[in-house]
């Protein structure tokens, strides 16, 4: 077993569109926070919490940086949002 331990912390929402936008901002506050991986944010249904859907699209960027779009957003990977 590692010492790696995740909070999860509920919220609602009225659709999966409604949650990820949720857990942008999520992600945006808690930003400052060095324990927080914001590009590793899912989203699920409350009674399939075990179906999950990304929220950015997380790939490595040159630098090892992380692309801070949208899951399966088009195009190339990018910076627009404001994670680590």
């Amino acid at each position: 077993m590692t010492e790696r331990w995740v909070i999860h912390l509920p919220v609602t929402a009225p659709d999966l569109w409604a949650a990820q936008r949720l857990a942008r901002v999520v992600a945006r506050w808690t930003r400052i926070l060095p324990q927080t991986d914001p590009g590793e944010l899912t989203v699920s249904a409350e009674d399939a919490q075990g179906v999950r859907h990304r929220v950015f699209c997380d790939l490595r960027m040159a630098g090892g940086r992380r692309c801070q779009l949208g899951a399966d957003h088009d195009g190339a990977c990018g910076n627009g949002s404001v994670l680590r």
